[in-house]
C-alpha cells in the first residue's frame, strides 16, 4: 500500500478518534474537557510524530 499524503492524514486522524473515544467511554472526564483539551493536543503530537517519521525516512532512503 503506498502512503500518500491524504491516506497518511486519514490514518493519523483516525488512530486520534479512537483513542479519542476511547477516553470518552473509560474516563469520567467531562466530553467537553476531552474535546477541547485532548484530542488537540493528540492532533499536535500525531502531526509533529508524524513530521519526524517523514524526515528520518527521507534522511535513511539518502543514506541506505
Amino acid at each position: 500500500m503506498e502512503f500518500d499524503l491524504p491516506r497518511a492524514v486519514a490514518v493519523l486522524v483516525l488512530i486520534v478518534a479512537i483513542g479519542a473515544a476511547g477516553l470518552i467511554v473509560a474516563t469520567p472526564m467531562a466530553l467537553q474537557t476531552t474535546l477541547m483539551m485532548v484530542v488537540p493536543s493528540m492532533l499536535v503530537f500525531g502531526g509533529i510524530a508524524f513530521a519526524l517519521g517523514v524526515k528520518h525516512g527521507e534522511f535513511r532512503s539518502a543514506h541506505a
